[in-house]
């Protein structure tokens, strides 16, 4: 998911939903006195469990503030998460309270943390009593839920976040019989993994046929695409970009190419960096790389080509719409998303997207004309695409209007959740 998304952006959101976030820093959960809640005056709680939540995390961050920013509208719903952090901490809002469990360091997938604490979670579970749980993580979460849950009779939910099999082995029919013999045993991981779950939530037809092609899914299969804020991420704010380019030392007179994400390998960022130069040879076109992850300093190091820019992760929330808005194209080369939240964010600002020809954001720009594809995993035709698109700049603006006509008329947050709560209730009854 991207980290240059709206989670990345949504510090303020956290604190307003989590009044008291630094209480109590550092005190173990076992000494925390809990207070009690009126359980009978609410209708349905939730609990969210994952291990992809952290300072600089992206689109399931989004989404998780999103849902409880959804659940805090709604007296009936009670929303509580749990998430990794540096130590314990209990923060609670209207309606909302959100757990961290002291956690460390994942070396390679900085800043994601690894989640474990068996009794922590069922300590809570036994506590708030949720009438469903979301699992939102794929590796070593579900299973300490399940054992947490044991006999406690609390039906669990799994979200495919992020196609994980794809992120070992990208091009399957591509790969050598070692690589296949791998992608077959990760699938037979997946079919086990979903038999824990009552229902298997994804985000994209691509997820959805991934799983039915390996028959991975041992329970039904819901797709609910994801959501972006509308109001937040607006062209309204495309009246602003000279001010804000300026701000952020980006150039005001020549287009703007841009990535927001992680840097991780499963994003194909290589591919969008080895094509710069072509591209910048035949446009006079700026590109700019925001965000963090693991492999952002190779990829600086690799980068050639005139007019690039690096920008940090944008942890204010203003600051990344006014970003969306100001650039003329973003790039998004990665073609294993499982839905892509900064291609939505984009979109709903009013700018076009380019993107690989599969995966989750083809899926969106398909559904709304407004962008363009290439073939996935070939930097050539990245470039040759993103040329064609820049050159042709006086048609950026049409094609960004068709995609702020699609997220307005799918992606409501809260058409999304309203079909996520029904769900719930399916699974429950």
């Amino acid at each position: 998911m991207s980290i240059g998304s709206a989670a990345g952006a949504h510090r303020s959101v956290e604190a307003a939903l989590y009044p008291n976030a630094e209480l109590p820093p550092g005190e173990r959960l076992r000494r925390v006195r809990l207070p009690e809640r009126h359980r009978a005056e609410a209708g349905l709680g939730v609990l969210d469990i994952t291990k992809w939540f952290g300072e600089t995390t992206g689109g399931v961050k989004t989404y998780l503030l999103e849902k409880a920013r959804y659940v805090e509208a709604r007296p009936w719903l009670r929303h509580i998460l749990v998430v990794p952090g540096a130590h314990d901490s209990i923060a609670t809002g209207d309606g909302v309270r959100r757990y961290r469990l002291r956690s460390p360091l994942i070396p390679t997938q900085h800043p994601y943390r690894l989640l474990f604490s068996t009794d922590s979670v069922r300590r809570i579970v036994t506590h708030e009593r949720p009438d469903v749980i979301e699992v939102g993580s794929p590796f070593l979460v579900p299973w300490i839920t399940r054992r947490a849950t044991r006999g406690l009779d609390v039906p669990l939910v799994m979200f495919f976040h992020g196609n994980f099999p794809r992120t070992i082995c990208p091009f399957p029919e591509r790969a050598g019989p070692m690589r296949r013999r791998v992608d077959a045993g990760v699938w037979r991981y997946v079919r086990r993994l979903t038999r824990e779950f009552r229902v298997t939530i994804v985000a994209s037809d691509f997820m959805a046929s991934d799983l039915e092609r390996h028959a991975a899914a041992a329970t039904p299969v819901v797709k609910v695409p994801l959501g972006v804020d509308l109001d937040h991420f607006h062209p309204r704010r495309r009246a602003d970009a000279t001010r804000t380019r300026i701000g952020l030392g980006l150039p005001t007179d020549a287009p703007i190419a841009a990535f927001l994400g992680r840097f991780a390998r499963e994003k194909e960022v290589d591919l969008l960096v080895r094509g710069w130069e072509t591209i910048a040879a035949g446009t006079d076109a700026h590109l700019v790389l925001v965000g963090d992850g693991p492999a952002r300093r190779r990829l600086q190091a690799q980068s050639r080509g005139p007019r690039i820019s690096w920008l940090p992760y944008q942890s204010d929330r203003e600051q990344l719409a006014n970003l969306l808005a100001a650039i003329d194209l973003l790039i998004s080369p990665g073609s294993i998303e499982t839905f892509g939240l900064s291609a939505l964010e984009a979109a709903a600002s009013g700018t076009p997207v380019l993107s690989a020809d599969r995966g989750g954001v083809a899926e969106q720009i398909r559904c709304s004309g407004g962008g363009a594809l290439f073939t996935a995993g070939d930097a050539a035709a990245l470039a040759d695409a993103a040329r064609a698109l820049l050159r042709a700049s006086h048609d950026l603006p049409r094609l960004g209007a068709l995609a702020r006509q699609y997220a307005e008329r799918e992606h409501s947050w809260s058409g999304v959740f309203d079909r996520i709560v029904d769900v719930y209730r399916r699974v429950i009854a």
